[in-house]
């Protein structure tokens, strides 16, 4: 069996660094996750730039992109402005996101759930791009609680013309919810955080859900800027580790990812989350 890994540690990794990285470092990050053979990368965020400073500058970021053949490069974005300039851009694969609680689309897109469905509905028919619609909140919300599977059942199947991703924003979701909603909506991709140390068992139930598309961020980095106490996703190398170990086939160059966790720690100068690029490889 295969499944595809898409990091998004240059986007949702990023994005909850208290600094700005230059545009040619997050770049370069994500000219070496490419080189590591991740078939995904989620290399920008289309937002307004006085919302989340850390994205600022996302055009001349994909023009720092060194293109590889077998990796789909994805970017973010939050309303059809944020689409056009996406597309603009020249990335492979729209990524649009809207929540499933009416709080969190408002503090995180300024935008109420008929008009964030309007935006993702009006996306999908236009989009000449593959367009990824991920399910923000889908477990459970910071403002509003637990979040009723049906409303996110209902979501999914509103958009079932796009790839459809359930994403864990803040880390609650444990294994039994995560296998549920998954087969309840067909999803084929999950996006988990790890901020109650769930997120791995997660990535578990999920496959045997059926999941085939994780997303994962190098060395665990990330957050969201509008979820309090949201603390980083699943660690690409430690999901890669734990697949590959079991037989699942990511074509990703763990010894690779590894050496681009040790870098990013490098540029941003402190210990990650992630714990294969401390520990190694084991080659026993």
């Amino acid at each position: 069996m295969r499944v595809a890994i898409c990091d998004v540690g240059p986007r949702d990794g990023l994005q909850n660094e208290p600094e700005t990285l230059p545009p040619a470092t997050r770049a370069e990050l994500v000219n070496r996750l490419a080189a590591a053979g991740l078939p995904r990368i989620e290399a920008a965020s289309f937002v307004r730039t006085d919302t989340v400073p850390q994205m600022a500058d996302a055009e001349d970021v994909v023009r720092g992109i060194e293109r590889r053949d077998g990796t789909e490069y994805s970017g973010l974005a939050l309303n059809v402005k944020g689409y056009e300039r996406l597309v603009a851009a020249g990335l492979d694969r729209v990524n649009f996101t809207l929540a499933a609680t009416e709080t969190f689309s408002r503090r995180n897109a300024n935008q109420s759930p008929a008009e964030a469905r309007a935006a993702a509905a009006e996306v999908v028919e236009r989009s000449e791009l593959p367009v990824t619609l991920t399910i923000s909140v889908a477990f459970g919300c910071p403002f509003e609680g637990k979040v009723d599977p049906a409303v996110v059942a209902e979501l999914a199947a509103q958009f079932a013309g796009a790839e459809v991703v359930l994403a864990d924003t803040i880390g609650v979701a444990t294994p039994r919810q995560v296998r549920d909603l998954v087969e309840r909506t067909s999803a084929p991709g999950v996006h988990l955080h790890n901020t109650r140390n769930t997120g791995y068992a997660n990535a578990v139930a999920a496959l045997e859900a059926g999941a085939t598309l994780f997303d994962a961020s190098c060395a665990g980095l990330g957050g969201c800027p509008y979820a309090p106490r949201a603390t980083g996703n699943i660690a690409t190398e430690d999901l890669v580790y734990l697949f590959e170990g079991d037989g699942i086939e990511t074509g990703v160059d763990l010894d690779l990812l590894i050496a681009t966790a040790e870098w990013l720690e490098g540029v941003l100068g402190r210990r990650l989350e992630g714990q294969v690029y401390r520990a190694g490889a084991w080659a026993g």
